[in-house]
């Protein structure tokens, strides 16, 4: 209203005072403009529509960032992981019996974490939370309890399915995430069930480091572990370790304390292995381990290539291969005679493993490593070998390694 009434009194002030009101505003505004800065040119504006990399809008305000219970977008994103995920976190419960003193039968229960992996009624959990268990039980949000089967098991992975028979409106699937991509730092938000009596319960934290290393239950190694400062404890084995989009990068197996309870460093098996080894512990009950048939080799070092007089200081030097495995097959050779070294007896005379692929190997750990992580059963892979002296190349076909008692 206040606009239209000054456009009324304009109107009717007539031409000349018009006139000098338009010369003293261009008076005006000649002299509140700067008279170091030329006018800058009429800017591109279809250059401006097509720029490719827009400058980003940063709010002045921090608090719109607030809402009004008091929450930020950081706390809110926690809550919405939360609501979203934890009715597929399931506790697991089990019956263990074992022989006391007397040697009586004495059952023992025990308790871990999991999380619902399709409408199929599938549960992923650690393999040493059910590894002995007689009977396996599991308990949903609403305290639905159901008694579960294991379907597979892969214990050098830690990593075992379990089925249910369940409604379809009580299995909520979580989503399988990458961890490939992960980096020191970010959000690492764990949901289980701890010391098996606090369903439910949300810890936060962030990851502390990748790649770490733990030994599996098959007293092999398992390597890509993620190492996380978010609370884990006794009977959280087994539950997911997510992003902050709430996808699962990793399954909660194991903390370092001296105390037995958290003290901030937890670890997890990231969710690339977890793909890699779930079809096939959904269709054959296990997973087949690549391997190339060596039972035992030593790991070359300066020192010892200089003590046995080897042409290579890195590498693995074969001292007994498995009868009819990959590389027998293949006419490779294991230690031919025994030698005393200082006051040790050694295994000696069979070719060096240098490389597989191209990839210099420099411990059955890394060939272990680099086996798993690339490759499958029934792959062909080229080895490279020393013998006398001299080098060659095989390609040999992957087996599976057998379960050693």
């Amino acid at each position: 209203m206040t606009a239209l009434l000054h456009r009324s009194r304009i109107k009717n002030l007539g031409l000349p005072v018009l006139l000098l009101l338009f010369s003293l505003s261009c008076s005006l505004d000649f002299a509140l403009s700067p008279t170091s800065a030329p006018t800058p040119p009429p800017q591109d504006v279809a250059a401006v529509a097509t720029d490719p990399q827009p400058s980003p809008v940063i709010s002045q305000n921090p608090a719109a960032l607030i809402d009004e219970l008091g929450r930020d977008f950081s706390e809110r994103r926690v809550m919405e992981v939360y609501q979203q995920v934890s009715p597929a976190v399931v506790n697991v419960t089990t019956q263990v019996l074992r022989r006391g003193f007397f040697f009586e039968i004495i059952p023992e229960e025990g308790a871990g974490s999991g999380f619902v992996l399709d409408k199929e009624g599938h549960i992923l959990t650690n393999y040493h939370v059910v590894s002995e268990a007689q009977q396996v039980e599991v308990i949903f949000m609403d305290e639905t309890t159901l008694p579960a089967h294991i379907v597979g098991a892969d214990p050098r992975n830690d990593i075992a399915v379990l089925q249910v028979d369940a409604p379809p409106e009580l299995l909520v699937p979580v989503e399988l995430g990458q961890s490939a991509n992960l980096q020191v730092g970010q959000r690492a938000i764990v949901i289980g069930n701890p010391f098996g009596q606090f369903g439910g319960t949300l810890t936060v934290g962030v990851i502390s480091a990748l790649n770490r290393s733990l030994q599996g239950q098959d007293q092999r190694e398992i390597s890509g572990i993620i190492q996380t400062d978010a609370a884990i404890n006794r009977g959280n084995s087994g539950g997911p370790l997510l992003d902050s989009a709430g996808k699962v990068i990793g399954m909660n197996t194991a903390i370092f304390s001296p105390s037995g309870n958290n003290v901030g460093v937890g670890f997890a098996v990231p969710v690339d292995t977890i793909r890699r080894v779930l079809p096939e512990l959904l269709t054959l009950g296990r997973y087949r381990h690549p391997w190339l048939g060596i039972r035992y080799a030593y790991s070359l070092s300066p020192g010892l290539a200089n003590m046995l007089d080897l042409p290579v200081e890195q590498g693995l030097l074969l001292v007994e291969l498995q009868r009819q495995g990959a590389l027998d097959m293949e006419g490779v050779r294991g230690a031919q005679e025994e030698v005393i070294v200082g006051n040790q007896r050694m295994f000696v005379g069979g070719d060096i493993l240098t490389a597989v692929e191209g990839q210099p190997i420099a411990s059955p750990e890394k060939l272990q490593t680099l086996l798993e992580t690339n490759y499958a059963v029934g792959d062909d892979v080229t080895i490279t070998l020393l013998r006398d002296g001299q080098e060659r190349n095989i390609t040999v076909t992957l087996t599976e390694e057998p379960v050693f008692q």
